[in-house]
């Protein structure tokens, strides 16, 4: 019987008096456990669970950054002594058939209902392709098909990668309820039913419990018996959250450093590491399998496995999950193989500014959204839209669509397009030159499809009509607004009618469907949280506002412009972009209200200039598309959280909670 079956047993034992001894506080004298005397419970606990998956990362201290020699001359990771706690982190990279069982559940649960969840968590395949080279075969069978199901999953942006680790989360904290008694299996859970940890814990998902434990509270006692109460996190039953490593834990757990412990009893580190092994080399040495590559990366120009009849790294691009020897921590190909996501937000200088204990950069600190009576509000019941992202969006969709015939003002009330309009609209995203339109505004002597244009204006609308419910804090009304008016009325209701009784499906229809579903913000089924406030925080000594993605490094009291009151001023004021005060990534020619400015206070361009910003997350190692450069742990690289490559992937990690040591260590405790 399991560990925590066994302390439901004991613990409806302790519920009834008895003549056995029972523990008393040291502090007051009062029994624990016992309802005659308040029933404050003190539950049974050993160790926290290992998740699925994980190993146990021991922390300590180490020396982050660089390693060698800097040859991109980016100078973003000076080395720096810093000190990591424990942690759990994933033995492997994440598989396709990870992510296919992930799909799967997804599938189930929100297809009848919200089939853009599903499409929104399917990898990008089309990264595989290339202008110049042939790789159709990975974009048709890479992801699907079972000769690649031990393969890392790719394709997956910083976004996605999160939102698996948070179903991660839910499934096994279910599964351990359900192991233990308390919940009855539901496999036919969809929406707002689908089990969230959180929810659970805050009282706002048991419908399918099958047992509660005993409440010891004598407040809460219904005739002659005993309450009873869900698990709460204090019982020790359920598991912190799955999440991306931070930037320094990576690192950290990538060296394996306590396989180069002098001595058992020593703190002396008896040689540094550039590679998850020692030495500088990247192939075997010991005699047995002398010269093998210890990793799938890319040897030298054109050289991506070696000769046929003896392939060394054995791999054309990704291995599996598995390959290779793992390293001092037990984990799996942390050199190749593919690049992976960390949770950090790229800064150059963050060696610099980050904290030397936990460093991490990218805190908004949230607190769960409460109801009038001060409790935890109702859980989502629908899926939770970014309507202000989804309207730039659809701006730019016709930006880029029209301006790609003419190269000018697109007005959406105009179905010619003219010549000698000004191209004060023009697209941030220009479609390359010398690519002939579209046949149809060539066949239809240079005029707009009148139909997409009707189509445009009434998406138009509706996203205008959502914005105002969003602008009054009206969250629900705005997503209810966009999921029955766009995606399950003119997604669904328009098409084109041939004379003799053919439909055919709008272009403009499936794309606009695909591009608005990555502005899903939160899925059924989850809690409501939303960002602090100053307000709230008036007096705290160790944080005031929500967001610290840029302090000390993009903020305005890091710029040039530090002490330039009327900036202030705009930026309190709602008239300039606060992201865009040092990092010039976005398009700014006009401020938020629509006035002329110049972006900088001087004679800079209003293009961006910057492909760093506050959605640039960093991804480390190398990959199989790589030089063995890149495979240094210290070295860093970055890209947008919504963007996917062929050759990043990433691995889950956890919180270790208490005792930094684990049960497995036999080293004894230090008196």
């Amino acid at each position: 019987m399991k560990r925590v079956t066994k302390w439901l047993m004991a613990f409806s034992a302790i519920a009834i008096v008895s003549s056995c001894a029972r523990e008393t506080s040291n502090t007051t004298g009062w029994d624990y456990n016992n309802p005659e005397m308040g029933g404050f419970q003190k539950v049974p606990f050993v160790d926290q669970e290992t998740g699925p998956g994980l190993v146990l990362v021991q922390g300590g201290t180490f020396t982050m950054g660089r390693v060698e020699d800097d040859v991109m001359y980016d100078w973003n990771n000076r080395p720096r002594r810093l000190t990591v706690s424990s942690f759990y982190m994933d033995q492997t990279e994440v598989s396709n058939f990870h992510w296919l069982e992930y799909m799967y559940w997804l599938d189930r649960a929100y297809s009848g209902t919200y089939p853009m969840v599903y499409k929104n968590a399917l990898p990008d395949t089309l990264v595989w392709r290339s202008e110049l080279g042939f790789n159709e075969k990975y974009v048709d069978y890479y992801f699907r098909h079972p000769a690649y199901r031990d393969y890392p999953v790719v394709g997956v942006s910083w976004l996605q990668a999160n939102d698996y680790a948070k179903w991660r989360t839910d499934r096994v904290n279910e599964y351990i309820l359900i192991r233990e008694g308390i919940l009855n299996f539901n496999v036919d859970q969809t929406d707002e039913t689908t089990f969230n940890t959180e929810a659970y814990l805050n009282g706002k998902g048991d419908e399918n419990v099958r047992r509660n434990l005993t409440d010891l509270n004598p407040s809460n006692i219904t005739g002659k018996d005993l309450g009873e109460r869900s698990v709460g996190m204090s019982d020790g039953i359920l598991l912190p959250r799955y999440r991306l490593p931070t930037e320094a834990e990576w690192e950290f757990a990538y060296y394996g450093l306590i396989g180069n412990m002098s001595s058992e009893d020593g703190e002396v580190i008896s040689s540094r590491r550039i590679y998850p092994w020692d030495g500088h080399y990247v192939r075997q040495d010991n005699e047995e399998f002398q010269g093998e590559m210890r990793a799938n990366f890319m040897r030298g120009r054109g050289d991506y496995m070696g000769v046929a009849g003896n392939l060394n790294d054995g791999a054309d691009v990704t291995a599996p999950v598995d390959n290779y020897w793992p390293n001092d921590n037990g984990l799996y190909n942390m050199a190749g193989n593919v690049a992976e996501w960390v949770l950090d937000v790229y800064r150059p200088l963050s060696s610099e500014d980050v904290d030397d204990f936990r460093p991490f950069r990218g805190n908004v600190f949230q607190t769960k959204v409460l109801n009038s009576e001060g409790v935890v509000d109702e859980k989502n019941f629908q899926v939770e839209y970014d309507v202000h992202g989804m309207k730039e969006y659809l701006n730019e969709f016709e930006r880029i669509r029209f301006q790609r015939v003419s190269a000018e003002k697109h007005d959406p009330d105009d179905d010619v397009i003219r010549k000698g309009i000004m191209k004060d609209n023009e697209s941030a995203n220009p479609v390359a030159r010398g690519y002939a339109p579209d046949p149809y505004y060539i066949s239809q002597n240079s005029e707009k499809d009148v139909e997409e244009l009707r189509i445009l204006k009434k998406i138009n609308q509706v996203l205008d009509k959502a914005i105002e419910y969003k602008n009054k804090k009206l969250d629900m009304e705005a997503s209810m607004y966009v999921q029955e008016n766009l995606f399950e009325g003119i997604f669904v209701d328009e098409f084109r009618e041939g004379d003799m009784g053919g439909e055919y499906a709008y272009e403009i229809i499936s794309v606009l469907r695909n591009g608005f579903s990555d502005y899903m913000v939160e899925t059924p089924g989850k809690l409501k949280y939303r960002d602090v406030t100053e307000e709230e925080n008036i007096g705290r000594l160790n944080y005031r506002r929500a967001d610290y993605i840029d302090y000390l490094d993009g903020d305005i009291e890091s710029s040039i412009h530090y002490d330039n009151t009327k900036r202030k001023n705009d930026i309190n004021q709602a008239r300039r972009d606060p992201d865009l005060v040092m990092y010039q990534n976005k398009y700014e020619e006009f401020d938020l209200q629509g006035g002329d400015i110049q972006p900088g206070g001087d004679d800079r361009t209003a293009w961006p200039t910057s492909l760093v910003s506050n959605k640039s997350r960093v991804y480390k190692g190398g990959s199989w598309k790589d030089r063995a450069y890149w495979m240094v742990g210290g070295n860093r690289r970055y890209l947008d959280e919504d963007q996917a490559t062929d050759y990043i992937g990433f691995r889950c990690a956890m919180d270790r909670i208490g005792s930094p040591r684990g049960m497995n260590d036999t080293k004894k405790k230090r008196r």
